[in-house]
């Protein structure tokens, strides 16, 4: 991540703070990272230097028309600095400010297959024995692990699954 979207996304957090309007923003924020995600072509025009920086922010605005003051004052910010660039690092790096800061967190989990309402509450029992922030699960889908499943919660990871076992027996198999 850029250390200029980090702290674009550090200066929006606080004027949200001071506005009381963090929930607001972030709401903002995750549509402008989803959205950006899930349509190329924005980040495509975001990037373009030849697109004049206001041409791009009435593109941001017609596609985002419900944006929050404090979010729509962030693109005049990024505008004026040309860093209309970095919008989607700032979306991701604001969630993250966002989740620190009311203390929650994204536990992602691979499986083979989409998780169950039953499995899904194992883990979230599991999950809360590492830790005691609040936490909501996104499960991946990646077939290749073939069974068990794959938790990362910040930075650690614990890896279930059948074919990350295959591969270690296979280790043992070839060293001796």
């Amino acid at each position: 991540m850029s250390r200029a979207a980090i702290r674009y996304a550090k200066a929006i957090l606080n004027l949200a703070k001071d506005q009381n309007t963090t929930d607001l923003v972030n709401s903002d924020m995750q549509l402008i990272a989803s959205t950006i995600e899930a349509h190329p072509q924005l980040d495509n025009v975001l990037n373009n230097p030849v697109i004049k920086a206001e041409a791009k922010k009435t593109a941001l605005l017609a596609v985002f028309s419900n944006l929050n003051t404090a979010t729509v004052g962030l693109l005049d910010v990024l505008m004026a600095n040309k860093r209309l660039n970095v919008l989607h690092k700032v979306a991701l790096n604001y969630n993250l400010l966002y989740n620190e800061l009311n203390q929650q967190q994204t536990a992602i989990v691979t499986t083979a297959t989409p998780l169950t309402e039953e499995l899904k509450t194992k883990v979230l029992a599991k999950i809360k024995t590492l830790t005691d922030k609040t936490v909501s699960i996104e499960n991946n889908i990646d077939e290749s692990i073939l069974g068990g499943f794959i938790l990362r919660v910040g930075d650690k990871q614990y890896n279930a699954s059948i074919s990350h076992k295959l591969k270690n027996l296979k280790r043992e198999f070839t060293l001796n």
